[in-house]
């Protein structure tokens, strides 16, 4: 079974990064194009950014752009989110899973790769 566990969320304040990590139990995250959705209380998942499997073509959403960067390590088997000049609207749990991005086109969460795990919480607040 599909599982992704999330870590590295935590407070900030205002104008402050965090670097999420996103491991896989039992898989190879390496195939897949993986990755970072959000959900703030109240709200749907959004599809934050994802890294593609063929070559690594990356799409961030616009609110993010600029201030997020995924990346991945093949040797850890481990995908990491860069978050810098963090806001209050930042604040949601995050999480990781297998995206669809091809083509320059953005197609969001792949669930027939598994569904969100438990995430991590990321809270911005001075």
């Amino acid at each position: 079974q599909w599982q992704f566990v999330e870590s590295g969320g935590g407070l900030v304040q205002p104008g402050g990064s965090l670097r999420l990590s996103c491991t896989a139990s039992g898989f190879t995250l390496n195939h897949y194009s993986m990755g970072w959705f959000r959900q703030a209380p109240g709200k749907e998942h959004e599809g934050v950014t994802c890294i593609s499997s063929s070559n690594n073509a990356t799409y961030y959403a616009d609110s993010v752009k600029g201030r997020f960067t995924i990346s991945r390590d093949y040797a850890k088997n481990t995908v990491y989110l860069e978050m810098n000049s963090l806001t209050p609207e930042d604040t949601a749990s995050y999480y990781c899973a297998a995206c669809t991005y091809y083509g320059g086109t953005y197609y969001g969460h792949a669930s027939a790769f598994g569904d969100f795990g438990q995430g991590t919480q990321v809270t911005v607040s001075s």
